[in-house]
């Protein structure tokens, strides 16, 4: 096998929906403040009985089910997630152990909102070289658990859900070369911090970064895979906000693209944002089998990783 491939994906958000107006009458906020500001409508809240791990879980099964494969088809389990509570046992393990994965290596994957791509990149790289057949990648993060719901800057970003990715070997290589980096003197600028952890940004330094410094690195990341951003059919970048996602795709100059928006729908769920939307676009039918989709995240460390790949 010369490359690897997306078989499937799945998602999953909890049922529980919290509104702009539902946050209206817990800080000092409003519908129009949220929309002009941040183009979050609404955004799912997990419960004190759905842990990371349960999110994950719900989304793995899902893609697992659309590939018409079994939990012993896997062999290679990561969690991307920055909201994990305990140590150990770590995501990837229990979700493994929900799942009914029988000896996967499992681990897990912290580059916060960039963590679905570089856990997807780091399941291609192990697939390509022989050391895994079929990965399990899932990004699941519970930013309810980190937020302060007394600072209306940061509460009316969250949200909380899962997307999963069945990643396999393939003949023809269908995910492309990641392009990945990070800006470590400027990781300050997005935090989870402090006991109990606490999620905190400077708004402003991350909105510049995002917007002048990623769509050059985002088009390094087409090129590697031999597309011109005019060749894309969807772009799902990390869901941030609308100000940052809507500026980062018109730069890319991804014309022809489907532009993924869920963050008006699902706010900013971290890790879980692009296989979310990803995965939403697929059940949706806004892309087809085979259209090359590129993949970008961003966010804390400050860390960046994206690539093209081929709608499964």
């Amino acid at each position: 096998m010369n490359g690897s491939r997306i078989a499937a994906v799945g998602h999953y958000q909890p049922a529980k929906v919290l509104t702009n107006e539902d946050l209206a009458g817990m800080v000092d906020t409003s519908d129009e403040w949220i929309r002009t500001r941040v183009g979050i409508r609404t955004r799912h809240i997990a419960g004190p009985d759905e842990p990371v791990d349960e999110l994950a879980a719900h989304a793995a099964a899902k893609a697992l089910a659309t590939a018409g494969l079994t939990p012993g088809d896997i062999d290679l389990v990561l969690v991307a997630t920055s909201t994990a509570v305990d140590r150990s046992p770590n995501m990837a393990a229990r979700v493994a152990a929900r799942l009914g994965v029988p000896r996967p290596a499992a681990m897990d994957v912290n580059v916060v909102c960039a963590g679905f791509t570089h856990a997807l990149a780091t399941a291609d790289h192990t697939v390509r070289a022989g050391a895994a057949s079929r990965a399990l990648v899932i990004g699941a993060d519970k930013m309810s658990d980190v937020t302060d719901w007394t600072d209306r800057t940061t509460c009316v970003l969250v949200g909380d859900g899962a997307g999963a990715a069945v990643v396999e070997a393939s003949d023809q290589p269908e995910v492309g070369p990641v392009l990945w980096g990070s800006v470590p003197e400027m990781g300050h600028a997005v935090r989870i911090e402090g006991m109990p952890a606490r999620f905190e940004q400077e708004g402003q330094s991350v909105y510049r970064w995002a917007t002048t410094q990623l769509p050059p690195l985002a088009r390094q990341a087409c090129e590697r895979a031999g597309y011109a951003p005019e060749d894309l059919a969807a772009v799902v970048l990390h869901q941030a906000n609308l100000r940052i996602i809507e500026p980062l795709a018109e730069k890319l100059g991804a014309v022809n693209a489907v532009i993924a928006r869920d963050v008006a729908e699902s706010g900013n769920t971290s890790a879980a944002s692009i296989p979310l939307a990803f995965s939403k676009l697929v059940e949706q039918g806004a892309i087809s089998a085979g259209d090359p989709v590129l993949l970008f995240g961003f966010g804390g460390n400050l860390s960046y990783a994206g690539q093209v790949v081929r709608c499964p």
